[in-house]
């Protein structure tokens, strides 16, 4: 969500605070900001909108200064405007922050009463109200860092900056993630390394509580008890954090394109040398003495987490509950002996996740997680942290981390089959061998990409879509609905095709276009017997299946996509291609922001 970050530098910080806010766009933003300290004076320059905006107030009304902090701000409380953007000063402080404090009303009004009136509608301005008040109260800029961090409840990641202190910043973490970056006479601090990556490949990542002192000289770290701490500086691949468009329009163009290649790096990371078995870390528990296993994850990953619950119901014969991380907090479900806890996200920073894991870690047998980003709060806190290895993905709608964490839930799936006696070696192998060809097969479904723009035109003049699948296809459907919602903003929803005559049907006329994923599998014959019933009624039916589908689908079909013929577990992964390919057009049809769809953040790091 908001990105923040600072830098205590030895040049103007400016064009470095831009860059690096421009490397965190991906996060999702509505208004952008900076404050530097110059000559001992604190000031700021805020603009609503797309970064431009305020880069063009810069260029207008420079803002001098070698040390400084930034922030895109993704609004939770108060509309986007430029009261309401970060950074937010009070007298001598500037803070910027990422999360919600919880407890801001109360403060608001403790405030109020000493006469400490608010000029914005945000919870942060408390943050900065509650520092100057103890600073004017005799306190040194630590110190009432210090004392304001103490008294905040909720998640956060907070930066102050102070007036007349050009050698000083103060950070903090709890719930939201921080990264410190040592430089040669400079330090950084950022949301992620990736707006830092141009700077520095020396990261210390904050952990739960932390909270750090900066100067030019280094950084001074303390835990939640205010005990010094002894972070490790780990180096960091800045080919991992590179940013660019690769020629594509979009991100997601380019991100959908990479996904042969990203599966690809995922297979050859987890098969054996031979490609016959599975390698998986030694941490992980023997699938033979699992109970039960409890996925948990948002959005995209929750359908990936749907996704594998066929696999390991049906391959591995394990039982598999799968919840929604917003609603598995608060459920408090009981965990039960032998049962193994895992999470999906792709930022490994997901609030709902990260809280999920934290209320099983203490309950469940072993905590397993599915990440993109090995460093991340989930991936640290993880018993077993496995990577997808999908390389940075900018864009907000999940494409390639989501190929990705399917490929990585199969592979485990099939090594807790093996584990448990359902697969033998031989058996293990075949589906193995069926795997790896799968990246050249994804590589054939994008060349489906012109056949894929025409159907998506026609569903770009829609007002509402259905998606309906079976067995596999269900969370592919439902991942293929969230998609054209996210980014061409046409309501759309996905049904198991048998839950057809128990209500939507009533939706079915001339006007609706359905979209049927529905490969030549076990389960065909049932699926075209629902599609039947939407055509009888009018409806237009897209049909997204392979050539024996399309052959026995009889006649009536508006459009197709035929994909290549795939072993049946291994269609959802491509059967995603098409999902985004058609979500992708339909938003260039419709002229919306594909990379950065309105009201959306890639990494939610708030409730």
């Amino acid at each position: 969500m908001c990105g923040i970050v600072g830098v205590l530098g030895t040049h103007e910080v400016a064009p470095t605070l831009v860059e690096a806010l421009r490397r965190l766009e991906y996060r999702g933003y509505d208004s952008a900001g900076i404050a530097t300290v110059n000559a001992g004076v604190l000031d700021r320059r805020r603009a609503v909108g797309k970064l431009v905006n305020l880069s063009d107030l810069l260029v207008h009304d420079p803002l001098p200064g070698k040390s400084g902090i930034g922030h895109t701000r993704w609004a939770t409380h108060g509309a986007p405007s430029v009261a309401n953007a970060h950074p937010h000063r009070s007298g001598t402080v500037a803070v910027v922050h990422n999360g919600i404090i919880e407890n801001f009303r109360d403060l608001r009004a403790e405030l109020a009463g000493l006469g400490r009136q608010p000029e914005s509608e945000t919870d942060t301005e408390t943050v900065s109200l509650l520092a100057a008040y103890y600073m004017d109260q005799g306190d040194d800029p630590v110190t009432a860092a210090r004392r304001t961090i103490a008294r905040l409840e909720g998640a956060f990641a907070l930066v102050f900056l102070f007036d007349g202190q050009e050698d000083l910043m103060v950070a903090a973490r709890k719930g939201s993630p921080l990264a410190i970056g040592h430089g040669e006479g400079e330090m950084y601090v950022g949301s992620d390394a990736i707006a830092l990556a141009p700077m520095t490949n020396r990261i210390t990542y904050l952990e739960e509580g932390d909270w750090a002192v900066l100067t030019r000289a280094g950084v001074e770290i303390r835990d939640a008890q205010d005990a010094l701490a002894n972070r490790s500086v780990k180096t960091i691949r800045l080919d991992a954090t590179r940013i660019d468009k690769g020629g594509h329009k979009h991100f997601m163009a380019k991100e959908i394109a990479e996904q042969p290649h990203v599966i690809g790096e995922a297979l050859n990371h987890y098969l054996t040398a031979d490609g016959r078995d599975i390698a998986l870390p030694d941490s992980l528990p023997d699938f033979a003495t699992v109970n039960r296993l409890t996925m948990v994850a948002c959005g995209t990953a929750y359908f990936a987490c749907v996704t594998a619950k066929y696999w390991f119901e049906r391959i591995a014969r394990l039982p598999v509950e799968v919840d929604i991380a917003s609603e598995f907090r608060y459920r408090e479900p009981p965990v039960t002996d032998g049962t193994v806890a895992l999470f999906v996200s792709q930022s490994g920073e997901t609030a709902d996740t990260l809280a999920a894991l934290r209320y099983t870690a203490d309950k469940a047998a072993h905590v397993m997680s599915v990440t993109n980003v090995a460093e991340s709060s989930i991936a640290r806190e993880s018993g077993t942290a496995l990577p997808i290895l999908a390389g940075v993905e900018v864009g907000v709608a999940s494409t390639k981390a989501f190929t990705c964490q399917l490929t990585v839930l199969y592979l485990l799936a099939l090594k807790a089959a093996h584990q448990r006696g359902v697969l033998d070696d031989a058996a293990l192998a075949d589906r193995l061998s069926a795997l790896r060809s799968l990246p050249g097969i994804v590589n054939q479904a994008l060349g489906q990409d012109r056949s894929a723009r025409k159907v998506a035109r026609k569903l770009a003049e829609a007002d509402d879509v259905l998606f309906l699948g079976r067995g596999l296809m269900y969370p592919i459907a439902m991942e293929g609905a969230l998609k054209l919602k996210e980014l061409s903003y046409i309501h759309a929803e996905a049904y198991a095709s048998g839950e057809l005559k128990h209500g939507p049907i009533a939706l079915i006329d001339k006007k609706m276009p359905v979209v049927v994923m529905a490969p030549k599998d076990a389960l065909f014959d049932k699926t075209v017997s629902n599609m039947q019933e939407v055509m009888a009624r009018g409806g237009k039916v897209t049909l997204i299946t392979d050539e024996a589908g399309l052959a026995a689908a009889g006649d009536g079909v508006s459009q197709a996509l035929v994909m290549p013929t795939v072993a049946d577990d291994l269609a959802p992964i491509l059967y995603a291609i098409p999902a985004q390919q058609l979500a992708y057009h339909s938003a260039i049809a419709k002229g919306t922001d594909v990379d950065q769809p309105r009201n959306l953040a890639k990494s939610v790091t708030v409730e």
